[in-house]
């Protein structure tokens, strides 16, 4: 029988882009095993050598910006500028964490059991290979990155990108094949996610997984059978607050950019904003303005803000969402109609007021170029409000001297003051992640790095063991013990 093929269509003008063989299931246990093999020797490999290794890959990637922004462009339908933006941050990623790694994976010396008689010392192995799914929405950033930071610690990794952008994920592969990455460590096998993924569950040591929290709910019980790690970047509903005190225009500006970046696909990004209401108005006057001068278009220029949804399906959920709240009796302020002028699956950039709780907008993640504004008393009540969601990952915050201090009080795994998602997501020395139903986990930082490996404590025992002497009894033994460990005790 023929292999079946992936057709990869531009979301510009849904005309096909290319096509390629699908993996089919029973290739992922061949592709893993192969993977195992080439672990093991490069678990070997001294961290220095192997960081060597991304150094050169964040090099090439700012070598090949035009490559790769057409390639995703292509696959995504985004607009050039939101292509960028995911280019440098797997640029600058993959650069972070090489020199992280050395530091983080270097053995640690513990205190031991008995005072100079014990040398205890923690190292971090690598759990073997580790399966990566990764969304449409960020192709290339995110494998970049989850990648890098476990093949950092001594895995393999097999990707399986989503069916849209596998061709994506292959120049991806040949960059890392261009860095010296050796052959097998890293390997893309495209398919679709519900025949490959739980094939690949079934063979892995790990899973790294974005995407929407049913699905997050559906792999992390499956590893959960088997014992295996499981991390996942899942859904959002993420809140932006404005204060009494913040500069109106920078904040208007913020909201454009979190909100409408991207076309609105971005897991970090701004779905609802609670505005204080001493300032509401003005704030709202300035945010229509800015939403109105976006440029909207497709192609691979850069004269475009905002480009295409990725498909029909999601243009489908945005205008369902968006005729949902206007039926039920939300205002809307701007945009609101699919723009089939400019290509089968554009849509304005909207905003609304006035949604309420029957409407699905309120609480469900839209994923699309939609804003819900609300005016709030105070302070606090935007704080309560925002927190008012069973999602978690990111929140903005947009004040003068009230940020961090609210910040503190915003149950989310990520919050920027004075800026919508990148200063947190940028900042890749520290973790990024999600609380409640946004996921379990962490990527970025020590975390991100550390969760692809085992802990082990190595104690040597030296001169005496740890029991009684010859000549010593039991009762003598217990007695000297309890002395001695209350000595310890007084010490720390």
């Amino acid at each position: 029988m023929a292999p079946e093929h992936l057709v990869v269509r531009r979301p510009f003008d849904d005309t096909v882009y290319g096509v390629l063989p699908a993996t089919p299931p029973d290739a992922i246990a061949p592709a893993v095993a192969r993977a195992r093999v080439a672990q093991r020797a490069w678990a070997r490999v001294p961290v220095t050598r192997r960081a060597a290794v991304f150094r050169e890959l964040a090099r090439l990637i700012l070598a090949h910006r035009d490559r790769i922004l057409d390639t995703i462009q292509e696959e995504t339908g985004k607009a050039r500028i939101s292509a960028l933006e995911e280019f440098l941050d797997a640029a600058r990623a993959v650069r972070v964490f090489a020199s992280q790694a050395p530091g983080l994976l270097r053995p640690s010396r513990r205190a031991g059991a008995i005072p100079l008689l014990t040398r205890t010392r923690e190292y971090h192995r690598p759990v073997g290979v580790v399966g990566i799914i990764n969304p449409w929405n960020y192709p290339f950033n995110l494998p970049a990155s989850d990648a890098a930071q476990a093949l950092l610690a001594g895995n393999a990794v097999v990707l399986k990108p989503d069916s849209q952008t596998p061709f994506t994920a292959r120049l991806l592969a040949e960059l890392f094949a261009l860095a010296g990455l050796p052959e097998n460590l890293f390997q893309v096998l495209p398919g679709s996610g519900s025949v490959l993924g739980p094939a690949l569950v079934a063979e892995v040591d790990y899973v790294m997984f974005t995407g929407s929290t049913a699905t997050g709910r559906r792999l992390a019980a499956a590893c959960a059978e088997r014992l295996i790690g499981f991390s996942g970047e899942l859904g959002g509903k993420n809140p932006l607050l404005v204060l009494a005190d913040a500069n109106l225009r920078a904040a208007a500006a913020g909201t454009v950019r979190a909100a409408f970046a991207n076309t609105g696909q971005v897991c970090v990004g701004i779905e609802r904003a609670y505005v204080v209401g001493e300032v509401y108005d003005r704030f709202v006057e300035e945010l229509l303005a800015q939403v109105a001068s976006l440029r909207l278009g497709a192609g691979l220029d850069w004269n475009v803000d905002v480009g295409s949804l990725a498909s029909a399906g999601q243009l489908a959920a945005v205008s369902r969402h968006v005729e949902d709240a206007v039926a039920k009796g939300a205002f809307m302020l701007a945009g609101g109609r699919p723009r089939p002028d400019l290509g089968p699956f554009f849509y304005e950039p909207t905003v609304l007021s006035g949604v309420t709780e029957e409407m699905a907008l309120c609480r469900e993640e839209t994923f699309g170029p939609v804003l819900s504004l609300y005016r709030v008393a105070s302070e606090d009540e935007a704080v309560e409000r925002a927190n008012d969601s069973r999602y978690g990952l990111n929140a903005s915050v947009w004040s003068a001297g009230r940020g961090e201090a609210v910040a503190a009080r915003l149950r989310v795994g990520t919050v920027n003051v004075n800026e919508g998602y990148a200063a947190a997501w940028g900042s890749h020395a520290a973790s990024m992640g999600g609380m409640g139903e946004s996921g379990m986990g962490r990527r970025h930082g020590s975390h991100g790095l550390l969760k692809y490996t085992e802990p082990q404590t190595v104690a040597v025992q030296r001169l005496h063991p740890i029991a009684p002497p010859r000549g010593v009894g039991n009762k003598g033994y217990a007695d000297v013990m309890t002395r001695a460990i209350g000595l310890l005790n007084r010490w720390g």
